[in-house]
């Protein structure tokens, strides 16, 4: 089993892309921190839109951003990498610029700004994920993969924090921290473009010979993500709504779980990502589930204490929940590009981050309408739904016979170097890494 027993800051650098690509990154962290929390609040404030009109606009433009990923997955199998990156990040750029060009009162130009940005937004995962395939291999990579999210919520948070200390300023504000968002997308773009890294693209023959084989289908994972990325929307939608609608505490309580989150994850990712590498992927997914269960059926306890008892309570288990997303965010890419094959690497990336988009699609309409019906019934089902899928990630066989892996779901020239098949495709990335 390939394990990493200590974290070192230059070797994981260098996994990560390099010096120059984590400066993109933190770059395109602050930029996003600056404005995505503060869309809705530039439509309707800047733009003078209503709010039901702003919101559907963006929300149309996350959803419609989800069809482009079929087509970057493709781009990332002919071996394009930092390119790819830095196309998602020009974009939105340009959806910014989008932004700015909307004259008041019209929400169409709005919508495609909205939209732009929402392509841009899905892009990135995926291109940032195979860049980092590319580069690392094994658990080296799960770590940087780990580093470069929490590098990313560092860089949100911070962004978010000088946002909100400009928003007494209004609109005139707000523009500003649209051009300074822009500025930031056009100077990340530039940073990792300059990486030059792409990897030379990989034919695996297919059964017959003739070709590439397909991507695997990981229905299962695939089915079970949907489910798992709820936690991500529980600190940020699900406990405000709880914690000030049903329980009347007071606000404080929402931000002090939402700053919490965002410390432990910045904290604490690379930590625990290390510290599970001695685990196979696929048990520690699983393990995310049965964390992530147990929140939210402590969410419920919670919720049934007296006032002035409930809030402390949903506070603390928040805290729980945090480390079940933490395992899961270590786990759930790093577990996909290791069973992925080196030729379709970008298409299963694709898969994956198509339905970790539609999670976060549907999580807040899903949430927002179980939470009336009492905490039985929001925690409840979030539970029960989550266990399920915990068990289904773990149940499922790591490749089948016409992934381009063996029929026991192991490479056709070796074994998984974690014991369990899922690092067997990985073994022959390493060899396709080239700069410009």
């Amino acid at each position: 089993m390939d394990t990493i027993t200590k974290i070192r800051p230059r070797a994981l650098v260098r996994a990560s892309g390099g010096p120059r690509y984590a400066v993109a990154l933190a770059v395109d962290a602050l930029g996003t921190g600056l404005l995505r929390p503060f869309l809705l609040l530039y439509g309707v404030m800047v733009l003078r839109l209503s709010a039901p009109a702003t919101g559907i606009a963006m929300t149309a433009g996350i959803v419609v951003g989800l069809v482009c990923m079929p087509a970057v997955g493709r781009w990332l199998d002919r071996g394009a990498r930092s390119t790819v990156v830095a196309a998602s990040m020009l974009v939105r750029a340009l959806g910014v610029a989008l932004l700015l060009a909307t004259p008041a009162g019209h929400v169409w130009p709005f919508a495609t700004a909205a939209l732009v940005l929402g392509v841009g937004n899905q892009a990135w995962p995926a291109a940032h994920a195979a860049l980092v395939a590319t580069v690392a291999r094994g658990r080296e990579r799960d770590t940087a993969l780990a580093a470069g999210r929490a590098l990313r919520n560092a860089g949100l948070g911070v962004g978010a924090l000088l946002a909100t200390a400009c928003l007494a300023g209004g609109a005139t504000a707000l523009r500003a921290m649209a051009v300074a968002t822009g500025i930031a997308y056009l100077t990340a773009a530039v940073l990792a473009w300059s990486v030059h890294l792409r990897a030379r693209p990989a034919v695996a023959p297919a059964e017959d010979g003739t070709g590439a084989g397909p991507a695997p289908r990981m229905r299962a994972l695939l089915a079970a993500n949907v489910v798992y990325v709820f936690c991500l929307n529980v600190p940020e939608i699900a406990l405000p709504l709880v914690l000030v609608t049903q329980l009347h505490a007071s606000p404080v309580w929402s931000a002090a779980v939402f700053v919490a989150n965002t410390v432990l994850v910045v904290t604490l990712q690379v930590p625990v990502t290390v510290l599970m590498s001695r685990f196979p992927r696929r048990t520690v997914l699983a393990v995310a589930g049965v964390v992530l269960t147990a929140s939210y059926l402590g969410f419920l306890a919670a919720t049934s204490l007296g006032t002035g008892r409930a809030a402390p309570a949903v506070a603390a288990v928040s805290v729980v929940c945090t480390l079940g997303e933490i395992v899961y965010a270590g786990s759930a890419t790093a577990l996909v590009t290791a069973l992925a094959p080196a030729h379709a690497l970008g298409r299963a990336l694709a898969r994956f981050e198509l339905s970790t988009g539609f999670g976060l699609a549907v999580s807040p309409a899903v949430i927002t309408a179980l939470a009336p019906h009492g905490p039985g019934v929001l925690w409840g089902g979030l539970a029960g739904a989550t266990l399920l899928s915990a068990s289904a990630v773990a149940a499922e066989k790591d490749g089948a016979g016409k992934d381009g892996t063996g029929k026991d779901g192991t490479a056709k020239d070796g074994t998984g170097r974690d014991g369990t098949g899922e690092g067997a495709a990985e073994e022959d990335r390493g060899a396709f890494l080239s700069r410009r």
